[in-house]
């Protein structure tokens, strides 16, 4: 064991933890008070429900597109700088979201967050996976999951009271401060890491390729709310991002160092709990996105409770996650998988029920806890089916693709199921149109999560004989917050 490596119950200990989740925190608090936030936004920019889905995926499009990228680049350079230029990065775009004069400023700015948040979120768990002592990396990791939850969990109250008592425009300043400590704690404390033996070039292309991809589904899927898939414009976008997904599978195949090797998926566990993201991860994120929109426009809450009343689903993650982890470890991950997407599903169709005029407790809080549940019985497992179903030396490339897979999967969905369920133009801001719109969405939803439940129910019965690799996973690698799964180093030394 190095001498440089850090024990955790050490003062120096206790700063990186603080430089890390500190680090995270503040992009998975982002998240959490732009949702809330965006009627507000809507109202001052005159945005149509095309504008909303822009705030929301300018930032997840470059966080799905560039985050297996980011980590290679913190191998190389070292993960200290490259989390350090990240939370500069994301502080400085934050600030540009702030000032943003018109909308197209503001995507600009959230697609440059989003730019930061691909360098600075792989980066705060490779810190803490190769700089602590291998004893103490799985508390370590434990303790800043719970600490980026708990940001996550205050960020409606803290969105929820800027937004009604000052402006939408403070939740960004907020970041400026808490990037600032973050990197004076990280220059201070934070030991330089990289990997000596990496090799071989950055697969430059193949994120050039997949950026070109996303962008160019996502604009057309947006496009097509409004203009109808006729459009010259649609069909032109639709048809690059095709083009440029098709030619990123090509160049991974043929690369000597692709940033997502094609050989990965051969695994049939792997692929399985991938395809299972895709369907859940799509679902969550559309019905939270419109969630958050529809109770503050149609019944009247305002930002602070309508984002609080998605906590209990947080709290619920926060209490139960390990006790799920536990459970899968004992029985397999195919039931949970199974049973969770189930009541995921429910969860979606209990949001039925809300009406104007609905009560909270009786008509919102049952779907929501219904939906927590479910969450809590898919996340773990389906983290740990990822890391199990791969070498251990293929660990951090499984976990960053899987978090790429959910990144990708909200992406995608946000942009299209809005224009599926008939949610287009300014009807968010119409009841009548809205709560149609918002029906047939939770519909799309509740059928993606059945999807999800029926993947997993084909693609992961256990092997015969369970190897020793698949137990211990699950309480080492618990899901940090809602958005997607966590980022695991491929390449911790031992």
């Amino acid at each position: 064991m190095s001498d440089d490596w850090i024990a955790l119950g050490t003062s120096r200990g206790r700063w990186v933890l603080a430089a890390t989740a500190l680090g995270s925190g503040m992009a998975f608090l982002d998240g959490t008070v732009v949702n809330v936030a965006l009627p507000a936004m809507g109202e001052d920019f005159n945005a149509g429900m095309a504008g909303l889905q822009w705030i929301v995926n300018g930032y997840m499009l470059m966080l799905a597109a560039l985050i297996l990228l980011s980590g290679s680049l913190g191998d190389r350079l070292g993960r200290r700088r490259v989390f350090v230029i990240g939370v500069i990065w994301f502080a400085v775009a934050s600030m540009l979201c702030a000032a943003a004069p018109t909308l197209e400023v503001m995507i600009a700015g959230r697609v440059l967050q989003g730019m930061g948040g691909a360098l600075l979120t792989p980066g705060s768990l490779a810190i803490l996976q190769t700089s602590f002592q291998r004893s103490d990396r799985a508390k370590a990791v434990g303790i800043w999951s719970g600490l980026t939850s708990v940001a996550a969990a205050v960020g409606p109250f803290v969105g929820g009271s800027l937004v009604d008592s000052g402006s939408w425009r403070l939740i960004f300043v907020l970041n400026a401060p808490i990037a600032l400590v973050t990197v004076l704690v990280t220059l201070r404390h934070v030991p330089e890491t990289l990997d000596e033996t990496a090799a071989g070039k950055l697969d430059i292309n193949g994120a050039i390729l997949v950026t070109i991809g996303l962008a160019g589904l996502t604009f057309g899927l947006i496009g097509a709310g409004d203009d109808g898939f006729g459009s010259a414009r649609v069909l032109t976008s639709l048809a690059i991002g095709v083009l440029a997904l098709v030619a990123f599978v090509e160049v991974e195949r043929r690369s000597s160092h692709p940033m997502l090797p094609p050989g990965i998926f051969h695994n049939r566990r792997f692929t399985g709990a991938n395809l299972v993201t895709v369907a859940v991860y799509g679902a969550l994120g559309t019905s939270t996105f419109l969630l958050v929109v529809y109770l503050q426009t149609v019944l009247g809450y305002s930002a602070l409770w309508a984002g609080a009343s998605l906590l209990p689903m947080t709290l619920l993650m926060l209490a139960l996650s390990g006790y799920a982890g536990g459970l899968s470890e004992r029985i397999g991950a195919r039931i949970p998988m199974t049973v969770g997407p189930l009541l995921m599903s429910a969860g979606f169709l209990l949001m039925l029920r809300i009406r104007p005029g609905s009560n909270y407790f009786t008509d919102v809080l049952p779907a929501v806890v219904v939906l927590g549940f479910g969450l809590v019985s898919t996340v773990a497992p389906l983290t740990a089916t990822v890391l199990a179903s791969v070498d251990d030396h293929h660990a951090g490339i499984a976990s960053g693709v899987n978090n790429a897979v959910a990144r990708s999967a909200q992406l995608m969905a946000v942009a299209a199921i809005p224009m599926a369920a008939g949610i287009t133009g300014d009807s968010y801001r119409e009841p009548l149109a809205f709560q149609n719109g918002f029906d047939n969405a939770l519909w799309i939803t509740a059928v993606l999560a059945i999807a999800g439940a029926a993947i997993a129910w084909f693609s992961l019965a256990e092997p015969k004989t369970r190897s020793s690799k698949s137990r211990g996973l699950v309480h080492h690698h618990t899901h940090c917050a809602l958005e997607a799964p966590p980022y695991a180093d491929s390449r911790t030394p031992s």
